[in-house]
């Protein structure tokens, strides 16, 4: 139950982390620009869990630490935590694009204590991300 709300309030509140900048268009349409880099991916959609000093937190559960995390020294866990799933992290493949998730992971893995310089590219997301699950009705 607890992953479940868990799953529920990130996604309720990932649509309005998304906003990097907004601009008027024609007839008062606010068309808002997507998350690009891997900084901004990071403050809108996984800080609001991991923190901004990416040490995680404890409290209904446990958030893992992202900063100083040896786990992270091979590009495959994290795209695979990242795109599946684990635990009470959902899955993002199909609300992020593999650009943006490559962007995240590389930015995460070069920050934060972590000196993994080796970037995550687009097509390594491809390679390993699960596919989002199908929807049922």
């Amino acid at each position: 139950m607890r992953k479940i709300v868990l799953a529920a309030v990130l996604l309720a509140a990932f649509p309005a982390a998304a906003p990097v900048a907004a601009q008027d268009s024609a007839g008062g349409v606010v068309r808002v620009e997507k998350p690009v880099t891997g900084e901004q991916v990071y403050g809108q959609v996984c800080q609001a869990c991991h923190m901004a000093d990416a040490k995680g937190a404890t409290g209904a559960g446990t958030i893992p630490a992202l900063a100083n995390n040896p786990r992270l020294a091979g590009a495959a866990y994290p795209i695979m935590v990242v795109t599946g799933g684990k635990g009470a992290m959902p899955g993002f493949s199909g609300m992020l694009s593999n650009a943006q998730m490559a962007e995240a992971i590389t930015y995460v893995r070069t920050h934060f204590g972590n000196n993994y310089a080796k970037p995550v590219t687009e097509a390594d997301v491809a390679k390993l991300a699960k596919p989002p699950p199908a929807a049922s009705h």
